[in-house]
């Protein structure tokens, strides 16, 4: 019987961390439906932005106040998580504080772990009050429906009760309190627990210890269905990122092969292809499985924090874009081909797809192509390289540019330039 609650915390252990494996299998498998990216250049430009961007919060603290309130956050809850250790061991082996043996030592990293848990309670509090109270309008966007709103939400209500579940179990810890060995900040909360008899105290903090661990279980598995999978994903986020100068698009091998066939005088361009001959690659992309794998982590990882949106030229002149929303929609796209994988073995064509379904044309044709964006995103995403994919579907694969870009385009190819004046005359304006 006394092993009862081992067995309980085991069973407990092996279906979150057994749900979390099958979910991020799910992430893994859902991302590699785009295109393999290569990213064997510039590694040592990529190892220094994971720890100058992802590590250590750069473009956090171009807003300084949320940014440094972000970085407590981060660096509370990852720090405080060290601790989970420490009740795994206990809790599998009906310990209890197992490396308070270390004296000083653990006493030096409790007091931390209060520290920064109360820093962390303060944090979230001052997040919600930014979000619901002063409602800074990047959090209220037309794309920040229900969903999107309540998971921000969700989340620091669980900062808030895991913080306070860990400083009330350490200030109902009879044997801990009469440590006087990092009960820095639970000495001042234990008094409101003195009315209270030894077993009482004693079921208060078994209780606080239970639910604490439970709630980090559900936090983890939460965290698939949620915006806050950037926790994890924004290192290789960040590694993958891109690392050319911002403004550089990439060639197609399909199209530089056409034109090099054009200025081959010796080459037919109205050959038929030989025999065998690989079949040209679409151009651009219309659904989630014509991007890369890097665009889809991006997806994945993007924080919904709305800073691109808020820079966006276009979106602040009443324009229908918000890379935001080309994120969120990529996403949802994205899940809902996972769960097609999931339901039929392999992707069964359902009549949709991410351009026109999730993502307008209109939104794609407001772009300025300004980089505003993915200079402002903490880290590292690109909406841009996702909006200009499915432009150049448009235009080459659907001819469906805008009819202003279909007349420079026109007078390109017939002129050499987008102003529809005959080669000739291109240079009358110097003798005006």
């Amino acid at each position: 019987m006394q092993y009862i609650p081992n067995i309980i915390f085991l069973v407990l252990l092996i279906i979150g961390f057994g749900y979390f494996i099958k979910n991020s299998k799910k992430i893994i498998r859902n991302i590699q439906l785009g295109h393999k990216v290569d990213v064997s250049d510039h590694k040592k430009e990529r190892w220094n932005n994971v720890i100058r961007i992802a590590l250590g919060q750069s473009k956090m603290v171009v807003k300084p106040v949320s940014g440094l309130l972000h970085i407590i956050v981060y660096a509370g809850f990852i720090i405080i998580n060290i601790e989970v250790l420490e009740i795994i061991i206990d809790g599998l082996f009906a310990t209890h504080r197992i490396f308070s043996f270390a004296g000083s030592i653990y006493g030096f990293l409790i007091s931390s772990f209060e520290i920064l848990a109360l820093l962390v309670l303060v944090s979230v509090c001052i997040f919600w009050i930014r979000r619901m109270v002063i409602r800074i309008p990047r959090f209220w966007n037309k794309e920040m429906t229900k969903w999107p709103k309540n998971d921000a939400l969700n989340i620091l209500y669980f900062e808030m009760v895991l913080m306070s579940l860990f400083l009330i179990m350490n200030a109902t810890d009879v044997h801990f309190q009469e440590m006087n060995s990092g009960n820095i900040i639970s000495q001042f909360l234990a008094p409101l627990f003195s009315g209270f008899d030894e077993g009482v105290l004693h079921l208060i903090e078994r209780s606080a210890w239970w639910i604490h661990i439970i709630g980090i279980l559900i936090f983890l598995n939460y965290l698939y269905f949620s915006k806050h999978l950037h926790i994890l994903l924004a290192f290789p986020n960040v590694y993958y990122g891109s690392v050319t100068p911002k403004g550089q698009f990439k060639n197609l091998a399909s199209v530089t092969k056409e034109v090099k066939l054009m200025m081959d005088p010796n080459a037919d361009p109205f050959a038929a292809p030989p025999e065998g001959a690989e079949e040209p690659a679409k151009f651009g992309a219309s659904d989630v499985m014509d991007l890369s794998q890097t665009q889809l982590l991006n997806a994945y990882t993007c924080t919904e924090c709305g800073r691109c949106t808020s820079e966006c030229p276009a979106n602040k002149t009443g324009k229908k874009l918000s890379p935001r929303a080309i994120m969120m929609a990529t996403r949802d796209r994205l899940e809902e081909v996972g769960k097609n994988i999931d339901k039929n073995g392999e992707f069964k064509p359902d009549g949709k797809q991410l351009l026109g379904d999730y993502i307008s044309n209109e939104e794609l044709w407001a772009c300025t192509t300004c980089n505003a964006c993915t200079e402002a995103c903490p880290v590292s995403i690109d909406p841009l390289s996702i909006i200009m994919d499915m432009r150049q579907y448009l235009v080459m694969e659907q001819s469906a540019a805008p009819s202003e870009l279909n007349i420079s385009l026109t007078n390109i190819e017939n002129n050499g330039a987008p102003w529809p004046f005959n080669q000739m005359d291109r240079l009358n304006w110097k003798d005006e």
